[in-house]
């Protein structure tokens, strides 16, 4: 049975990824994704789980730069349907409720039901349901999933109050051993990192690569490196495998003007991906 690391508190969205892509497996929470990368490198869990984006709030701060520096490879996306609940203590309405903890990501992602209902959104460090057992506050709830109000016998008072009906993170698992093999006819999905060397229109010519290819690039993010502004790293995720002829030959042209390509992974496309295409 396999083990996977995830931040967070047990009930949280990132545990409810684990189950999405294994139903029995062994989950371990730690306090930070900086922890998280340094279980699974010492072995103290076979994967690591981590979140990158949401279609609400946008980037995960710090997983971009943490990716690069960490040793372990994509193996594989998940895409989790965020639907934030109000949970409150057993016997609890929701007229009780005055205020709601939430982690900062969760808060803007409900604020317009906080907001109709006169609830002050407070934030924490996780949307962890335990502390609110803990405090025994009547008036506090807690912005989190079903299945932490599962684990911790806590009342759902409101139900999917997410602003946006299309709420969903991207979920990445990460593991210490590249798996690059297809999935049968499975999509596959590539990432990785380059730098662009310092020439006039390297970056337009680096992308003409994948345009003349027909690869498609569904994500593209620049950030600095090495303290210095004009020292600056792209991540990308493209479609295709990088044994697709098409996206060989893009790869071989974006190395001409590059001063290096890192692949993070290589992985089959989550089939809410490939729906939505």
């Amino acid at each position: 049975m396999k083990t996977i690391a995830f931040q967070g508190e047990l009930g949280a969205y990132s545990h409810e990824a684990c189950m999405s892509m294994y139903s029995s497996c062994e989950v371990l929470p730690c306090k930070s994704f900086e922890e998280v990368i340094t279980t699974v490198k010492n072995t103290n869990a076979d994967l690591a789980m981590l979140p990158v984006e949401n279609t609400t709030y946008g980037r995960v701060a710090d997983i971009h730069r943490l990716l690069p520096e960490s040793g372990l490879h994509i193996i594989n996306e998940v895409f989790i349907r965020v639907r934030i609940n109000l949970l409150g203590l057993p016997g609890s309405s929701l007229d009780d409720i005055k205020s709601a903890e939430a982690h900062l990501v969760l808060l803007p992602q409900a604020a317009i039901f906080l907001e109709k209902n006169g609830i002050r959104g407070v934030r924490v460090v996780d949307s962890a349901a335990a502390a609110l057992v803990k405090s025994e506050r009547k008036g506090v709830g807690v912005l989190a999933s079903k299945l932490a109000a599962e684990i911790y016998g806590l009342d759902i008072l409101a139900e999917n109050i997410e602003d946006l009906n299309h709420n969903t993170t991207r979920f990445l698992l990460l593991s210490p051993n590249p798996d690059k093999k297809r999935r049968g006819n499975t999509q596959m999905m590539t990432t990785f990192i380059f730098q662009v060397r310092n020439v006039p229109a390297a970056l337009y010519k680096a992308m003409g690569s994948f345009a003349t290819n027909g690869v498609n690039m569904t994500k593209l993010e620049s950030y600095m490196v090495g303290g210095s502004f004009s020292a600056t790293q792209f991540y990308a995720d493209i479609e295709g495998h990088p044994d697709d002829k098409n996206v060989k030959l893009a790869l071989d042209e974006l190395a001409y003007f590059t001063q290096s390509i890192s692949i993070l992974g290589v992985y089959p496309a989550d089939s809410k991906r490939v729906q939505s295409n």
